[in-house]
């Protein structure tokens, strides 16, 4: 090295630090990659991204390239620089050598590429992957022979490398990476993913239409008024009883019942009729009402069925939830009225309050409302209400939740029935004296 020009050993000590800043941002780079973008380019045909994979694959030999590569061009440096400042400074030299190429090293070659390739790795993965794919087989006997012995050394400590779950994400952590992915989804997207993510959250009680709302056909009732109910019907499907739900016989299609109406031999026969529409039910399908959304889901599709008649531990019928039901979890009410047809309990009035039914499910209200009433427990505004009193109210009285004011209005049948409700503004703290 003493044959070589100061020049020549200048130019090559600033080609090092180059090299060694490549090898520090390719470092950062690489690991901080995204790589379920990286995934999907690669299905999209991106060679690039691929082979971006493909080096991650295997973490530790790629980590074991890149610093015995940085370590290399760091010492070589070193030295070169050594023998620099000893002919200029003389033995003073290795002291400076030290000092100067401490913070140039630091600067240019360490702080400055990692932090570039932190906030912009796609710019410097692409290019690195070029360099460190051949150059990983080239040395591939040196980096398999260190990461052999780090290995080694890591099963010692009882750390096994092949069995990384680095790429696996819990429920928890996807519904933060899509929480904070939000402004970049638009928002309808954004919020029918978290509500497919909150179907397991939710059980079937919370969303059915109760016991008390459930529209049938009641056959102890005359012919007229059955006929009545099926041209006038809102339902698609309606359960058959006989005098009250828990004498459940079936479940009919109104379109299929429709039929029935043109023959007037059948209509003008109650006993025929009564039993024509019992011949045309299809039995009834029975689900806990404790069953997660997701759950039954997946059993609508697999029992290949729409309705389900919700029951408790003991078998008796707590109410009905369509597969509609379900999917308005995930993509909203199909429906344009951001108040009153989204919540038909709730009636705005001309001062700004809400008469609402006791019994609308809270999850419901704050829906509708975009309030936050407490969801853990009673499922409606009635049993809220009766909860936090400890007791039947048998007169109005107003009750306060935070910043909502719920006033009693009407009470039946040990139930509260009607509530007059609105929310008052938290009041702004007063500014801190200068």
């Amino acid at each position: 090295m003493s044959e070589i020009s100061n020049e020549a050993l200048g130019l090559t000590l600033c080609v090092l630090i180059l090299l060694s800043g490549f090898f520090s941002s390719s470092e950062t780079g690489l690991m901080s990659i995204n790589r379920v973008r990286l995934q999907h380019q690669a299905e999209e045909g991106s060679k690039t991204a691929a082979r971006i994979l493909a080096l991650l694959e295997r973490p530790d030999r790629l980590i074991g390239l890149i610093l015995i590569g940085n370590n290399f061009v760091n010492i070589l440096a070193s030295a070169i620089a050594t023998v620099l400042a000893v002919r200029i400074f003389g033995d003073a030299g290795v002291a400076i050598a030290t000092g100067i190429l401490t913070f140039v090293i630091l600067i240019f070659a360490e702080v400055t590429p990692k932090t570039f390739a932190a906030l912009y790795p796609e710019r410097i993965a692409g290019p690195a992957s070029f360099v460190l794919t051949p150059l990983l087989k080239i040395t591939y006997p040196l980096v398999w022979g260190a990461n052999l012995i780090s290995n080694g050394l890591l099963r010692l400590l009882g750390i096994h490398p092949e069995s990384s779950n680095r790429d696996r994400l819990t429920k928890e952590e996807l519904r933060t990476l899509m929480t904070q992915s939000g402004h970049r989804i638009p928002a309808r997207r954004h919020g029918m993913l978290l509500s497919i993510l909150d179907l397991e959250r939710v059980q079937l009680d919370e969303i059915m239409v109760p016991r008390g709302e459930i529209t049938g056909l009641d056959l102890e009732d005359e012919v007229e008024d059955l006929i009545d109910q099926l041209r006038s019907t809102q339902h698609t499907r309606l359960p058959v009883f006989t005098g009250d739900i828990e004498q459940l016989k079936g479940v009919l299609h109104a379109r299929t019942a429709l039929k029935l109406l043109d023959d007037a031999d059948v209509i003008t026969d109650e006993e025929t009729f009564k039993a024509r529409l019992l011949d045309l039910c299809e039995p009834p399908y029975f689900v806990p009402q404790s069953a997660a959304l997701h759950t039954q889901l997946y059993n609508f599709q697999k029992e290949r069925e729409r309705m389900a008649v919700v029951v408790d531990e003991y078998g008796e019928i707590q109410g009905l939830v369509t597969i509609d039901d379900i999917l308005e979890e995930i993509v909203g009410e199909f429906t344009t009225d951001h108040i009153q047809d989204t919540s038909p309990d709730v009636h705005p009035q001309d001062d700004g309050t809400y008469i609402i039914d006791g019994s609308a499910t809270v999850r419901d209200l704050n829906r509708a409302l975009d309030w936050e009433l407490p969801t853990e427990g009673p499922r409606t505004l009635s049993g809220l209400l009766i909860e936090f009193l400890e007791f039947i109210p048998d007169t109005t009285l107003g009750v306060r939740f935070d910043s909502y004011r719920l006033e009693i209005l009407a009470i039946q049948d040990n139930r509260i029935r009607s509530v007059k409700a609105w929310q008052v503004p938290e009041p702004t703290p007063p500014a801190d004296p200068q």
